[in-house]
């Protein structure tokens, strides 16, 4: 955030958790930047929330406690809020409002931008097509993550997600162009040790390619709406000025979620449903739809928002309307979780909407779709058959049966479950379901060519 002068000035006359109101000004303008001088001289930032007639609301990133009404002042910046953005900003460890969290100084800043970025013209997105490797074979294998794409995955608590997003962090790559690869990470609201694991997950990976972004859990919760669109303007001066593919990670949206409540409940603003605001929807697009390809342009932002469902609620708000703005889901499992399957993805309910535009001959290989089809209904039969062995009996089965739950043993086993460090590639993956199909007659693989089964199976 660059310090521009503005006119300070008194008159706080309420301060109500993480807003203050300030009467007796005009002209304040909605998302205007302001500084917060606490009485001890500290300074603090904030914007403005909402304009009303010789008064504004303020919220403060910081938090407001130890201020006071009569010893604080506010001084109005006369910008919205900016990043400063470069492309030294890749390899940097950054707070959730985008200061240096790694004991370096502040890269120098190549030209400044509005956190809330520009709207893509709709008639102006260009079609995702190209294919992203994760090095995870259930997502690279059966939900394929394609440039430019939205795809969200769908957590509960308790569950790996951390570790999921840590593994794509230190794995992914975009095969035959690296060099213009870049992954911008950003966490809201999440605790020490998540982000020790995400350190860790990023030194491994060399420091060359990541920027990050950390809003710890112990930090004011305002401060969770800000790092996501901080985040993403760094990431569209990477993708849509400097002509690299980025993929965002951002984790969880549903701490995201609860500081929206919360500033609208401070507001006092008419709950929607579970308490959220009505405009949560409007919200999370401001977001989402920053991502994506600008036809002219040759980078690109993937993005893959992180969410925990409570209770495992698919129908929850935040998942719920995630699911309406996203091209898919990637769903973790709590019984595949408790099974020792990590990570738990169940492809079953899990989908990539854009997979078919950006797998097959150039991207990954011509019976990718196929083999995928293939595996899917094998998984899905084999489903079945476990919930007809706990009535009957395994004994009850017929043969083709018990061969379908040994094959649905051994993909979860050997196919979905890869450990941390185990990075896949495409064609490693596809060769592994290859090798998951033997466990099948031939004569139930109807999903593939015969030419694919002369030459993929023995």
């Amino acid at each position: 955030m660059r310090r521009l002068s503005g006119t300070a000035c008194r008159g706080l006359q309420e301060l109500h958790g993480p807003l203050l109101v300030i009467e007796g000004i005009s002209g304040a303008a909605y998302g205007e930047m302001v500084q917060v001088r606490d009485p001890h001289g500290e300074l603090r930032y904030g914007r403005v929330l909402e304009v009303r007639p010789q008064a504004a609301v303020i919220e403060v990133f910081e938090g407001t406690a130890g201020l006071g009404l009569q010893d604080t002042t506010v001084q109005f910046l006369g910008t919205t809020f900016e990043l400063g953005v470069s492309p030294e900003m890749i390899g940097r460890v950054f707070d959730g409002l985008g200061r240096p969290n790694d004991g370096l100084p502040a890269p120098p800043a190549v030209v400044w931008r509005d956190i809330n970025g520009r709207a893509i013209n709709p008639l102006a997105r260009d079609y995702p097509r190209e294919f992203i490797q994760t090095g995870i074979s259930a997502i690279d294998g059966m939900n394929s993550l394609i440039r430019g794409q939205k795809l969200p995955i769908f957590s509960g608590a308790g569950l790996p997600h951390n570790e999921l997003a840590a593994q794509l962090i230190r794995f992914a790559n975009l095969p035959g162009e690296s060099q213009r690869f870049a992954i911008v990470f950003g966490a809201m609201g999440i605790k020490h040790d998540e982000a020790a694991l995400f350190r860790e997950a990023f030194a491994i990976s060399g420091l060359q390619k990541v920027a990050m972004f950390l809003n710890l859990a112990d930090e004011p919760s305002i401060a969770r709406i800000i790092t996501p669109r901080v985040a993403l303007t760094a990431a569209e001066y990477l993708a849509f000025d400097l002509g690299m593919h980025v993929l965002v990670v951002l984790t969880d949206f549903t701490a995201y979620g609860e500081a929206v409540r919360e500033i609208a409940t401070s507001k006092g603003e008419i709950p929607s449903r579970k308490g959220y605001p009505g405009y949560l929807y409007s919200d999370l697009a401001s977001i989402y739809e920053r991502a994506g390809r600008i036809e002219g342009l040759s980078g690109s932002i993937t993005l893959v928002p992180i969410l925990t469902m409570p209770n495992d609620d698919i129908t929850h708000p935040i998942p719920d309307l995630t699911g309406y703005i996203t091209e898919g889901q990637i769903v973790l499992d709590r019984n595949l979780f408790r099974k020792g399957i990590r990570p738990p993805i169940n492809v079953l309910p899990s989908l990539s909407r854009l997979m078919k535009d950006g797998i097959g001959a150039g991207s990954t290989r011509d019976d990718h779709a196929h083999l995928a089809n293939q595996l899917y209904a094998a998984y899905a039969r084999a489903g079945q058959v476990e919930r007809l062995a706990a009535i009957v009996g395994e004994e009850e089965l017929s043969v083709v049966d018990k061969r379908y739950l040994a094959f649905g043993e051994r993909f979860e086993r050997e196919f979905v479950a890869q450990g941390p460090d185990e990075d896949r590639s495409i064609t490693a993956t596809l060769d592994l379901g290859w090798r998951m199909l033997t466990e099948l007659p031939k004569e139930e693989l109807t999903r593939v060519t015969e030419e694919e089964i002369k030459e993929h199976l023995p």
